[in-house]
């Protein structure tokens, strides 16, 4: 498996950023931005990661696919993320995700991410999150930011 930065057409991977955004109305506000490294194996792109900078630097999309999750992508993924932020002097790495996703916070935490604010009702009809979403059992509402000083 080799990470690197992707320089291609950004609609090609628009099945995996599906992966990790249920919004096709938000997807669209940011596909196009900042720095996208993909994972890949024999050829196959099997997980992506999207950097955009800010005041702060965001990592805004992340996912694997199915059959490779659990096999250190997304961990080789983070890492060649927070070595670019670290070789561009950044300060810190901020990633958002949903709060009933129990499994991306544990994920994020064990990268070394740490809690820092929850945003209340971020993933609702107005923002372009359909209703009745649930996750790990848990409706799907509130955004949970995490970051890690570099």
């Amino acid at each position: 498996m080799m990470v690197h930065h992707y320089n291609g057409d950004r609609d090609l991977l628009r099945p995996l950023f599906r992966e990790a955004d249920d919004s096709e109305q938000q997807l669209d506000t940011y596909l196009d931005l900042g720095a996208v490294f993909v994972a890949e194996d024999d050829g196959e792109i099997i997980g992506h990661l999207q950097l955009i900078t800010g005041d702060d630097v965001e990592l805004k999309s992340m996912a694997v696919a199915g059959s490779r999750r659990g096999t250190g992508v997304g961990r080789a993924l983070v890492r060649a993320a927070l070595e670019h932020c670290r070789q561009n002097a950044a300060k810190c790495l901020l990633v958002a995700t949903a709060a009933a996703d129990i499994g991306n916070l544990r994920f994020y935490q064990r990268q070394g991410f740490r809690m820092l604010r929850i945003e209340r009702d971020a993933f609702v009809p107005s923002t372009g999150y359909p209703d009745e979403i649930v996750i790990d059992g848990i409706p799907l509402r509130d955004r949970v930011w995490l970051s890690q000083d570099l």
